[in-house]
């Protein structure tokens, strides 16, 4: 992932390459998962996934981050929605989803912003994105760092736990969730909020 500059940046300056590749491999596994559990046909999921990327793609220049927390979040499950309702206008079908109710509603429950299936999938996002995030960082620090970050900011001990457990000064606990929280929040600048 771009050192310099957060994904949504990367995306409005360059939408290609490596840009692209970091946006497919960060929304793709979530897209999917979200599509099969709420009821997408099986056979239609990656070319509704394609569809909301390339979107996305085409209109990031366009995209301004609000100072509302969510604004991507929100902008992004927009997208879905018209992918999924243009998606299932060209199908003309309406498959059942998962606990009875129909696809349209569905598509419904998400474009309202307050229902609980919009909520879900602002959870699942944020969740999703941070452990991607999570992922791409580690690699930045020494095994110290990394540790003494985790179990003090992911794990809940205390920084004197933390210190005692590693050998190191509380202070320098304190000084390694700040660099990888720095390092997170430059790179997923905009996704969480």
């Amino acid at each position: 992932m771009d050192t310099s500059a957060s994904l949504l940046d990367s995306l409005r300056l360059h939408a290609k390459g490596n840009s692209w590749q970091t946006l497919v491999e960060l929304y793709s596994p979530l897209m999917r998962g979200w599509l099969i559990r709420n009821g997408a046909a099986l056979s239609d999921v990656d070319d509704i996934v394609q569809d909301v990327l390339i979107r996305v793609v085409r209109l990031i220049p366009d995209f301004r981050l609000e100072p509302r927390p969510g604004s991507f979040r929100s902008w992004l499950r927009s997208i879905t929605v018209n992918c999924l309702r243009e998606h299932a206008r060209r199908r003309r079908k309406q498959p059942a989803a998962q606990g009875g109710s129909d696809y349209g509603d569905m598509i419904q429950q998400l474009a309202d912003p307050q229902s609980g299936l919009s909520k879900l999938w602002d959870r699942e996002h944020d969740e999703h994105v941070t452990q991607y995030l999570l992922q791409q960082v580690r690699a930045d620090f020494s095994a110290n760092t990394w540790q003494a970050f985790q179990r003090f900011t992911l794990d809940g001990l205390s920084a004197d736990e933390v210190s005692q457990e590693l050998g190191i000064s509380p202070n320098a606990v304190f000084i390694a969730k700040s660099r990888v929280m720095a390092r997170l929040r430059a790179l997923g600048q905009g996704l969480i909020d």
